[in-house]
């Protein structure tokens, strides 16, 4: 009898642990179907919210992708086509979130195309001036229908040369991939192809020389040669 009553007991210490552990089992494939890795929400920050916005909803078609193997390259895509965006970092908030901080582009100047005025920005792409009109600044103007990066370049390097850019009205773009530039005080600086940075610092001590006090044209245009007039 009592080796019977092992018998039932050992077969029901069995049988209880079966169960037991099925149902611990069956909790943790619950658990991880729970556990959701497709992307539900896309955060974006750096811009007004109104353009935060826009921007997410542009990147919309990217949502319930799994963030797993979501490609990169697709933000980037889409992103690139915006032209307010300097440049971007992409970070993947687990389980199923995406960060896009944003850094503006810097309006630059202003140009004409078509008929529409537009903001050249840092990034050299044109942003139209009718959703920011109420930019304070004085921007200078630029005369150019294209090379609008050659532009941005050229920035840069005033920027490095003792011109301060804020003193500059207007640039002037030639096909020969040259440009002249007008200051607010009505000086004329026509620049070289090659060696802008030199011509700059050139100008730069002619247009604060006693000597050329009057002069309204500095003409940098011919290697080691300077020309200057009145007109």
């Amino acid at each position: 009898m009592l080796q019977l009553k092992d018998k039932k007991q050992k077969i029901f210490f069995y049988l209880f642990l079966f169960i037991f552990l099925s149902t611990q089992i069956t909790k943790s494939q619950k658990i991880g179907n729970f556990i959701n890795t497709k992307i539900n929400d896309i955060q974006v920050f750096g811009l007004s919210n109104e353009k935060n916005l826009e921007v997410v909803d542009s990147l919309k078609s990217l949502l319930f992708k799994n963030i797993f193997f979501i490609n990169r390259q697709s933000f980037i895509d889409i992103l690139n086509q915006n032209n307010l965006i300097e440049s971007f970092h992409i970070r993947k908030s687990y389980p199923n979130k995406i960060l896009v901080k944003i850094k503006k582009t810097n309006f630059l100047a202003i140009t004409n195309r078509n008929k529409d005025k537009y903001y050249i920005g840092s990034n050299g792409k044109l942003i139209s001036v009718k959703n920011y009109e109420n930019i304070e600044e004085k921007l200078p103007f630029v005369f150019s229908k294209s090379n609008y990066k050659n532009f941005v370049e050229l920035k840069n390097i005033i920027d490095k040369s003792d011109f301060i850019f804020k003193e500059i009205e207007s640039f002037y773009y030639f096909p020969s991939n040259r440009w002249d530039f007008k200051t607010k005080n009505g000086l004329l600086v026509k620049l070289p192809e090659r060696k802008i940075l030199e011509s700059l610092q050139i100008a730069h001590k002619i247009k604060n020389s006693e000597k050329f006090r009057n002069k309204k044209v500095i003409d940098l245009r011919i290697h080691k040669k300077i020309i200057t007039y009145n007109d």
